[in-house]
């Protein structure tokens, strides 16, 4: 099926561009038109500011239902490709620069290796004083956890119950014998690059594939073949707020941490520092805990920014294909350059199929990755064959994506179900959320003291109830900043279990009193 989106060519009126749908294709009709959208922005088919054609004419031209170009438009106006302005319909973002996106030079000397300034020794490195408290969140290595109901950062165990998974399992089991290499199970690293083409827009070479243990491991592997080993401290920024887990990882690893502010888009790439940073770790497509999405025009910024400096990009793909609205967004690492580029891609299954798995990848471009190979191959791979096998066979099958579909339904009832049962509460605001397996409920008013009181008392009281909400308070670096409330997870227990302890909930705010005024 192939089609115009617009006949004309005065300014004001939607532009001409080349659209080719294919039903036998196995990506949706939604998702092969906004790949064609994507590619014509990005390109300067379509320029800033420029209209797209209204829904209705698109879907006439295109012999397809308007809720597929619904569904396209939907999702790259929360891309940012696109925005929705009242009374004058659906425009290219004018935000967006005229050059297509940052993609960095193909110069010998401009790659990673040759372009990073000497890295200088830190004196007495910072350690990140909020690195071994309170959210857990970011643990996915399979550490003993907490059965709390409402703990974040356990997912719904339900992948490692299923027929496929044990399938996987008994596959795995008859190549036992086999060990993989270190950089990970060559099948393993394919299914994965798939994975991140289908799932995630992300169109790289198995080779820019590491198998790791986890973020947590991935982030120390990197930054030990940095050098941090060695006598030189790095400088490492963080969001703020933002998870402790890999900003305790850093610190661990001899690093000073910078916390970098945030806003409710995510990353606040207007304020980043020049000269300072050797690395910043950033969670774009969901950042932790409010949830904002980092926009395609902040996305380009921080690529240029990162390249300006030599600064290393770390984007931890915390919970991002858990997106219950549209299609999980693409990674920052889709924009950037596979050979010279910055963005090293941190991902984990930990979410999807179970923690106790300890497993996850790494996405590197060439420069970068030619700094990783060696120090993995010395040090071996984390991850056993039995498990990489068993991974790639339930990748290969699709089970996972069809995995992830059953899970975002379940968790998306589960975030109505805490709106529900926490309306009424005084004092309290569930934060609205477009995916992810966690909940932030905010404490509101206008004293910032009280505010913090009430926290402190209701963490207190959830404690000794056994239900596991961490502080929303303790997820940023600078001490007494930000918000006052309460971050609970949607997934680690039955439905009978969450249920009960969101009734719990409400009863321990009853008895908490929310400040007056």
């Amino acid at each position: 099926m192939t089609g115009s989106g617009a006949a004309g060519g005065t300014r004001g009126a939607p532009r001409e561009f080349p659209v080719e749908l294919d039903r036998e294709l196995e990506a949706p009709l939604p998702v092969q038109l906004a790949a064609a959208l994507r590619e014509a922005i990005d390109v300067g088919t379509l320029r800033p500011a420029e209209p797209v054609p209204a829904t209705r004419e698109l879907a006439r031209r295109l012999g397809v239902a308007r809720g597929v170009v619904v569904a396209a438009y939907e999702q790259l106006i929360a891309e940012g490709y696109l925005v929705a302005v009242h009374g004058r319909g659906t425009a290219v973002n004018p935000e967006l620069d005229t050059a297509p996106p940052q993609r960095l030079e193909r110069a010998a000397d401009d790659g990673p290796g040759a372009r990073r300034r000497e890295i200088r020794p830190v004196r007495d490195p910072a350690r990140d004083p909020a690195a071994g408290r309170g959210p857990a969140a970011g643990a996915d290595s399979g550490a003993p956890r907490g059965r709390a109901p409402l703990a974040p950062g356990e997912p719904i165990p339900s992948a490692i119950n299923s027929p496929a998974w044990r399938a996987a399992w008994r596959e795995a089991a008859s190549r036992a014998h086999l060990v993989a290499p270190a950089l990970g199970d060559p099948r393993l690293r394919e299914e994965v690059a798939d994975h991140l083409r289908r799932m995630r827009a992300t169109a790289r070479s198995a080779a820019d594939v590491i198998v790791t243990a986890g973020t947590r491991e991935g982030l120390g592997l990197l930054l030990t073949s940095l050098g941090t080993t060695r006598g030189r401290g790095l400088v490492v920024g963080v969001e703020d707020p933002g998870l402790p887990s890999l900003r305790g990882v850093a610190a661990r690893h001899g690093a000073r941490i910078v916390a970098l502010p945030t806003d409710g888009e995510g990353l606040d790439t207007s304020r980043l520092p020049e000269g300072v940073l050797d690395l910043v770790i950033v969670t774009p497509s969901h950042q932790y805990p409010l949830g904002g999405s980092l926009p395609l025009v902040r996305r380009r910024e921080l690529l240029a920014w990162a390249r300006r400096g030599g600064v290393v990009i770390v984007e931890d793909d915390f919970d991002s294909e858990l997106r219950f609205t549209g299609s999980p967004l693409p990674t920052l690492a889709a924009l950037d350059d596979d050979v010279h580029g910055s963005v090293v891609l941190l991902g984990t299954f930990s979410r999807t199929v179970a923690p106790s798995l300890s497993a996850g990848y790494l996405l590197a471009p060439e420069g970068i990755r030619s700094m990783i190979e060696p120090v993995r191959r010395e040090l071996g791979g984390p991850v056993s064959s039995v498990v990489q096998f068993a991974l790639a066979h339930y990748l290969a099958t699709g089970e996972l994506r069809r995995h992830t579909a059953r899970l975002l339904r379940r968790y998306a009832e589960r975030r109505d179900l805490v709106s529900d049962r926490l309306a009424g509460a005084r004092g309290v605001r569930v934060r609205p959320m477009d995916g992810g397996l966690h909940a932030v409920i905010e404490f509101i008013g206008p004293d910032a003291v009280a505010l913090r009181r009430r926290e402190v008392d209701v963490v207190e009281r959830t404690r000794v109830a056994g239900l596991g909400a961490e502080p929303l308070g303790g997820y940023w670096q600078r001490s007494g900043a930000g918000m006052s409330g309460l971050v609970i997870g949607l997934g680690g227990s039955d439905d009978t279990a969450f249920e009960a302890g969101l009734g719990a909930l409400a009863a321990v705010l009853r008895e908490s009193p929310a400040p007056r005024g």
